[in-house]
């Protein structure tokens, strides 16, 4: 809860110290004496937007200080444990402050350690919750509707399970929706594979083929000029009449012969001329045959080259090299054998689908039990409590729809805030019917209702009894009393019947000093506080009937 607040240099407030407590404080002053600023102040502090007009006139630096009791089992006590942002010699205190300076720039804290606007916003939620005049617009959202039943309810486990079994189901979904995806990207791969396939299958490459090919097309483009030279190395080596190399060799191994006979010496240059003979001799005999198997034949390269021309197509088509060709087709076939038939697969996951769905629709069934039953009891209430403020012949009614065509993280329900204000009337919901004065009222009752699942510790609430009087207004201080004993409640207000419903009393008043215009502001005193709700009854002139009036007041509250 709210534990202090200092201001200094905030609008038309030089300095203000403000010390609170539990139960329900009730802020008063004249009008225009500015019982609000505390309150724009601390929103400022909480991580609102601000500019420089909020900087008092001719001072340099604004500078407000919120100081909170933070329980263990308030969010913002985990919070700040998580932000490393606690103290630690007091964990359950926690001081937000921040500094405007007069170039608009802000500097933020939380305990002392420098934080971003944000991050003040973020904890801000956790500690405190404003109620202004126009706070009661609200509850023409339909979220805003359906948090309210649900805080009513205080069914937080069948939330957390429609929210658990909602994703599951959705990322099932999500799943299948992929699994669609990839199924249709393996029937295009198959049948681009199948198409690849066939191409290669009818072309029928082996292994080597486009090698093989090369040499044979040389071989066969060059016939002419291989026949050529064949003739003319078979002549020189033993088919010319008159000079050849396996006839001069044959007369020099006769000479050698000869030689051995007078000298041994020759022997070795004997043997070595009789082996070149005999390898002449070979070398001319495979000519002899290599010559003769030459063919000419058009037809053969013509065939050889059209191969040729398609193995280079298709491979460029591949975008591979030619002699790659029958590696790229052995490995597309074994890709398309690879591929998975994903029909099982598709089954099991639209039986997990269907059976995600079913759950998320069973728990948002229970979710729509628990609402159907305390709907019924929160429009008793409500309707009960509202006829108490003006509203007589008010039927208010918590309308819960079921759809389950709608399915959703908060369950199924279409939930609305049905009014009837009169006798006669039908029933309509509050966007299409309600006044301010209605929604205020509605709304503050509502607040009563749920207070003991609020986790905010401070409730604050801005003249939200702005068009009621008399005994309805004692009946609406009646219920910020009631509401105090739950979490801290500051009311700003101008009704006595509201004001003295407090368990303590603040009066703003404005005054001017050195010539500038101030805001004080300051607790009262027994004392004090039946003459303040005196001039809230009487005016500006107090009288003993007054006075009477104000302590009755305060008697029968007490």
């Amino acid at each position: 809860m709210l534990i202090q607040l200092t201001i200094n240099h905030f609008a038309i407030v030089h300095h203000l110290d403000i010390e609170l407590a539990t139960g329900m404080s009730v802020i008063t002053g004249e009008t225009g004496a500015g019982k609000s600023i505390a309150l724009d102040a601390l929103s400022v502090c909480l991580g609102q937007r601000i500019d420089s007009t909020m900087l008092r006139d001719n001072e340099n630096r604004a500078d407000i200080c919120a100081v909170f009791h933070v329980s263990p089992h308030n969010p913002a006590y985990t919070w700040l444990q998580a932000q490393e942002l606690q103290d630690t010699d007091n964990p359950e205190n926690c001081i937000l402050r921040r500094v405007i300076n007069s170039d608009g720039r802000t500097k933020s804290f939380i305990n002392s350690i420098p934080v971003s606007a944000q991050q003040l916003k973020t904890l801000g939620q956790f500690l405190v919750q404003i109620n202004g005049q126009h706070t009661s617009q609200q509850l023409l959202k339909p979220e805003y509707q359906t948090q309210l039943l649900d805080c009513y309810c205080d069914h937080a486990i069948f939330l957390q399970k429609m929210q658990t079994d909602y994703v599951h189901w959705k990322n099932i979904q999500q799943q299948l929706i992929s699994f669609h995806q990839k199924c249709q990207e393996n029937v295009a791969k198959k049948q681009l594979l199948e198409y690849q396939v066939a191409e290669l299958d009818e072309f029928a490459i082996k292994e080597n083929d486009y090698e093989e090919l090369e040499r044979e097309h040389t071989r066969l483009s060059n016939s002419e000029t291989l026949s050529m030279l064949s003739q003319s190395a078979l002549q020189l080596l033993s088919e010319n009449e008159e000079v050849n190399i396996e006839s001069l060799l044959y007369r020099a191994t006769q000479h050698t012969t000869e030689l051995i006979e007078l000298d041994n010496q020759y022997a070795e240059v004997n043997a070595l001329l009789q082996d070149t003979l005999i390898q002449i001799q070979e070398a001319s005999s495979e000519l002899q045959i290599l010559t003769s198997n030459i063919e000419q034949d058009p037809s053969s390269l013509q065939e050889i080259e059209d191969r040729l021309s398609q193995c280079i197509h298709l491979a460029r088509k591949h975008n591979v090299k030619p002699e790659l060709l029958y590696q790229l087709h052995q490995e597309l076939k074994r890709e398309l054998e690879t591929l998975i038939d994903f029909s099982e697969s598709e089954q099991l996951l639209i039986a997990q689908e269907r059976q995600a769905y079913f759950a998320a629709l069973q728990t948002a069934k229970l979710l729509h039990q628990s609402r159907r039953e305390k709907a019924e009891i929160l429009s008793q209430q409500v309707s009960e409590n509202i006829q108490k403020l003006a509203m007589e012949n008010a039927v208010f009614s918590v309308i819960v729809n079921f759809d389950e065509n709608k399915l959703t993280a908060k369950g199924a329900d279409n939930i609305i805030f049905n009014l009837k204000s009169n006798l006669g009337q039908q029933a309509q919901p509050l966007n299409k019917i309600a006044s301010g004065g209605e929604l205020s009222r509605i709304a503050l009752t509502l607040q009563v209702l749920t207070s003991h699942q609020n986790a905010v510790p401070t409730l604050i609430f801005d003249e939200i009894d702005v068009g009621v009087s008399g005994a309805t207004a004692s009946e609406v201080g009646r219920l910020l009393r009631n509401l105090s004993s739950q979490t801290q409640v500051i009311c700003v207000t101008h009704l006595p019947q509201v004001a003295c419903c407090g368990h303590h009393h603040f009066i703003v008043e404005k005054q001017v000093v050195n010539e500038k215009t101030e805001t004080t502001m300051k607790k009262l005193t027994s004392a004090m506080r039946v003459k303040a709700l005196a001039k809230l009854l009487g005016g500006s002139e107090i009288t003993k009937t007054a006075l009477a009036n104000a302590q009755e007041m305060l008697d029968l509250v007490a």
